[in-house]
């Protein structure tokens, strides 16, 4: 649900429009199987470095990178190839 309001939610309140979600998920701890029943994509794995480590002094524990489009064209929008439009979420 949250996914699919999103949207609307950014653009009235930031005139900006998410084209797609991207969460962390400790694979210490969690499997990621919600995210992935959801449709997630597992893109990648993190190095275990926190936004603040600068110097690589800080080891954290590895998280799973998931990705979810909001739209189908996100690639082009991001690559700046296709102008920003805002879409009916529900065309997605």
């Amino acid at each position: 649900m949250t996914a699919r309001r999103i949207t609307s939610d950014w653009l009235s309140r930031y005139c900006y429009e998410p084209v797609l979600l991207e969460t962390f998920v400790d694979r210490d701890r969690f499997n990621g199987t919600s995210y992935k029943a959801a449709n997630w994509e597992l893109i990648g794995e993190t190095k275990g470095r926190g936004r603040n480590d600068r110097h690589k002094e800080y080891a954290l524990s590895l998280k799973d990178i998931y990705m979810y489009p909001l739209r189908r064209d996100f690639r082009a929008v991001l690559k700046g190839e296709k102008p920003y439009k805002a879409v009916d979420p529900d065309d997605v």
